[in-house]
């Protein structure tokens, strides 16, 4: 009965909001907080170390230490408002309530630009492990297999994806612990002159801030998809704070895991300048503490972890952002079509299938463009989400709680507009020219519907 009251609560909530629970609800605590971890991948680091190590002259952990501190700030927004809102949508969501319905649109469109291109991001980086381990297969083989069983399993049910990423989370956590255990091993034996020093973490002779923040702008990259946890709030079963918890706790477990493998690794080879490619710098490492054979694992593992747990996840998520948006009549009905049987967004799900496709067919050759655009989507949705905080809460709300939403989201607000601004100008200048698109097609819709929809606004501040 305890658990038959919590969902018809969660039912509650959701229609107040003015809409109709359609989604199932089946994710507990556990399945959330593997999705958190999932789509921050444990072993993200492997991709990027090189370029952090030589960033941050060999501070790694440092980096990460940081990156982790600042994006807490960002997942205590998140909390808040997955609590005060807890229906899908994410940063869609809470800027349409928390500011304003025109602003939630622009959040979205945003979030578009990021949603719909991490999953191709995800994809080519996995086809390239894969093509240096095996270049006889062709790319698009891999990738129309990624794609396939992604979409395969995201169709039948959020309840079937949360155990396939669960099985594939485990095994990953358990290749880290493989790499983590035999590279103490390495360093207690003085491989390759491996020593303990707490150097990976503060090294005094080369500390420069300006230098430590450039690489946390590089390393803060590895913790992005954490909000996505907040796209599945229909799903969740049980209180409204299931969310916001889950992104805490979940960015906290990552966080040290990414500080723990890099300062291993940064002890195993700490020449941080001596990498030929910064790309497989991790592997070198591995190969260097293991043999040829714990190089193979690591490798492998980060294709899996990327081509179908990361994946899988972000196509989920992006799916439920379209869901939502055409729910609300933003984007054409058909997206917010429900499969009958699985009672999952198959329209949308299919959708992001296509266009994953697509756009990685034109992107194979410009991963460098492509990261950045999917940056510049994330960071700009995380100030809007600080923004809406701020705005909700003390403003709408006149709340007296300055500390919770006023001090720690305009401090999250400051860190992330300082990496925003660390971004390249390409990114920048395509971003803010696929706004103005989002703008154009806001007025057009806003002219043709005249007025807000009643269901849309519904419910806007009935939940304080």
């Amino acid at each position: 009965m305890a658990g038959e009251t919590k969902t018809n609560s969660n039912v509650n909530s959701i229609e107040e909001f003015g809409y109709k629970q359609e989604l199932k609800r089946s994710l507990t605590f556990g399945d959330l907080f593997i999705y958190g971890v999932s789509l921050m991948v444990p072993i993200a680091p492997f991709g990027i170390y090189g370029y952090v190590a030589q960033a941050s002259n060999g501070m790694v952990g440092l980096a990460y230490l940081i990156g982790m501190v600042g994006m807490i700030f960002t997942a205590l927004s998140y909390a808040r408002m997955s609590e005060a809102f807890p229906i899908a949508g994410s940063v869609y969501s809470y800027a349409q309530r928390g500011i304003s319905d025109n602003v939630g649109f622009i959040a979205g469109w945003i979030l578009l630009l990021d949603y719909i291109f991490v999953p191709t991001l995800i994809y080519l980086v996995a086809v390239a492990a894969l093509k240096g381990i095996l270049p006889e297969v062709p790319s698009i083989v891999w990738l129309v297999f990624f794609i396939g069983i992604n979409t395969v399993l995201n169709v039948v049910g959020v309840k079937v994806t949360a155990k396939a990423i669960k099985l594939i989370t485990y095994l990953v956590l358990i290749v880290l612990a493989i790499f983590v255990t035999v590279g103490i091993i390495a360093i207690v034996n003085g491989v390759n002159g491996a020593e303990f020093s707490f150097k990976p973490l503060f090294d005094p002779e080369h500390f420069s801030m300006g230098l430590v923040m450039g690489a946390v702008s590089i390393a803060v990259l590895s913790f992005l998809g954490f909000d996505a946890v907040s796209t599945l709030a229909e799903e969740a079963e049980g209180e409204r704070k299931l969310i916001g918890k889950a992104i805490i706790f979940s960015l906290i477990a990552v966080g040290l895991l990414f500080i723990v493998q890099t300062w291993v690794a940064a002890l195993i080879y700490p020449d941080y300048n001596g990498f030929d490619n910064l790309d497989t710098a991790f592997y070198v490492i591995a190969e260097i503490a293991g043999g040829p054979w714990l190089k193979w694992l690591t490798a492998i593992s980060m294709a899996i972890a990327f081509g179908i747990a990361d994946a899988l996840v972000f196509q989920a998520a992006i799916s439920r952002l379209l869901f939502s948006m055409a729910r609300d009549k933003k984007l054409p009905a058909f997206l917010a079509k429900v499969h009958p049987k699985y009672k999952t967004p198959y329209t949308s799900t299919i959708l992001v299938a296509i266009l994953s496709f697509i756009v990685a067919m034109m992107f194979s050759a410009h991963l460098g463009t492509l990261t950045s655009l999917v940056n510049f989507g994330a960071l700009t949705g995380f100030i809007l989400l600080h923004l809406s905080v701020i705005n909700y809460f003390i403003f709408r709300k006149k709340s007296s709680n300055y500390l919770n939403y006023l001090i720690l989201p305009i401090i999250g607000l400051l860190i992330i507009c300082y990496v925003w601004y660390s971004l390249e100008s390409l990114s920048k200048i395509i971003g803010i020219s696929w706004v103005v698109i989002g703008i154009v097609y806001m007025l057009i819709i806003n002219a043709k519907n005249k007025k807000i929809p009643n269901e849309i606004t519904k419910g806007h501040d009935s939940n304080m």
